[in-house]
């Protein structure tokens, strides 16, 4: 795979490069190459990032992310840690997608409103169930 610098690899991943220091200095990313004192970055890198991304986007913090790709310490099995932690996460995604399909309701139900007020809305959607 080709190297690239810390800018190349940061616009393909399309975030940072401070982005990408941060997720070096809290071991998400391995410690890169030096050539010259320039980082030095594998293309193979863009596949871990896109996956940090989509993870913190979906609410895993830094230290579950890190336990999803180093693995885990104690001593549980890990199919039994990995079971509990899926299992909370998959949870609180479960939850965060009802909260989102309620605003997604409530989004709709507005851009057919034609109130003046939200207030005035809220009163019709108790009254008929919709505005």
């Amino acid at each position: 795979m080709s190297e690239m610098s810390i800018g190349q690899l940061a616009a393909l991943a399309e975030v940072n490069a401070s982005t990408l220091r941060y997720y070096e200095s809290v071991g998400l990313l391995p410690a890169p190459e030096r050539r010259n004192g320039q980082r030095r970055y594998d293309e193979g890198l863009l596949e871990r990032i896109h996956f940090i991304k989509v993870a913190q986007q979906t609410g895993f913090s830094i230290q579950e992310i890190t336990v999803l790709l180093e693995g885990f310490e104690g001593s549980t099995s890990l199919s039994e840690r990995w079971e509990r932690m899926a299992k909370q996460k998959r949870s609180e995604l479960e939850e965060r997608k009802k909260q989102i399909r309620s605003m997604i309701r409530i989004l709709d139900n507005g851009l057919n409103c034609k109130c003046m007020t939200w207030s005035e809305c809220l009163e019709k959607i108790d009254k008929k169930g919709s505005c």
